[in-house]
C-alpha cells in the first residue's frame, strides 16, 4: 500500500497543498490513477453538497472562480464524466502528470506507486491573446 500525494499547480506558479491518497496496489495505469483521483474528489463534493466544486477539471454548467467551479445550485457531480473530461483535457494537453517530477505522457504507463510518491497536476493556463 501507498499514500500517494496529489498536489495541483498551474503555469502561474499557485501550489495547492497537498491531499493524500491510499492506494492498495503497487503499480497502476496513469488512466487508473487519474480515474481514482477524480472519484474520490467527486465523492467528496457529493457528500457535502458545497456550490463550490474544487477538483481537476470543470464540470458541464459551472464558472471558474478563484478556488474551484462555482455552480448555480447544490447538485451531485458525476463521476464517470469528470473523468471523462479529466482523459480529454490530458489528451488536449490541459494538464500535464509529473510522478516524483518525471513527466508521464502516455495514460497507459504503469507507475510503481511506494511510500512518499508525489503527483502533480500541472495544469495549463492558455495565454491571453494565443
Amino acid at each position: 500500500m501507498a499514500l500517494v500525494a496529489f498536489v495541483d499547480e498551474t503555469t502561474s506558479g499557485e501550489r495547492s497543498d497537498a491531499w493524500h491518497l491510499e492506494i492498495f496496489e503497487e503499480r497502476l495505469t496513469l488512466r487508473e490513477l487519474i480515474r481514482r483521483r477524480v472519484f474520490q474528489e467527486v465523492a467528496e463534493h457529493n457528500a457535502n453538497s458545497a456550490l463550490t466544486f474544487r477538483g481537476l477539471v470543470q464540470p458541464s454548467d459551472t464558472e471558474r472562480v478563484r478556488d474551484g467551479f462555482r455552480m448555480s445550485g447544490p447538485r451531485r457531480v458525476d463521476p464517470e464524466a469528470q473523468f471523462e473530461r479529466a482523459v480529454e483535457a490530458f489528451t488536449r494537453n490541459g494538464f500535464v502528470v509529473l510522478v516524483n517530477d518525471e513527466q508521464i505522457e502516455d495514460l497507459e504507463t504503469t507507475l510503481e506507486l511506494r511510500a512518499r510518491t508525489e503527483i502533480t497536476f500541472l495544469k495549463l493556463v492558455p495565454l491571453v491573446g494565443g
